[in-house]
């Protein structure tokens, strides 16, 4: 069985150094800082959302390696 830790936006954004509507454009597919690597918040219900600790990992190591291959 995997185990996944969901991270809420508080610390998502410390985590990527993005503001909320940062982190919401970069989801929106009608933003002009949409990003589709950005990985997606899960329904908590209630309202509340989160996103997946190793995805957002994951994007933030992808971002790292792209910027060593430029």
């Amino acid at each position: 069985m995997t185990t996944h830790t969901i991270i809420r936006r508080p610390h998502v954004e410390e985590k990527t150094g993005l503001s909320r509507s940062a982190i919401y454009d970069r989801m929106n597919r009608k933003s002009p800082r949409y990003d589709p690597t950005f990985p997606r918040s899960i329904r908590l219900g209630g309202g509340a959302v989160g996103w997946v600790e190793a995805e957002l990992d994951a994007w933030i190591q992808s971002c790292i390696d792209a910027r060593n291959a430029a």
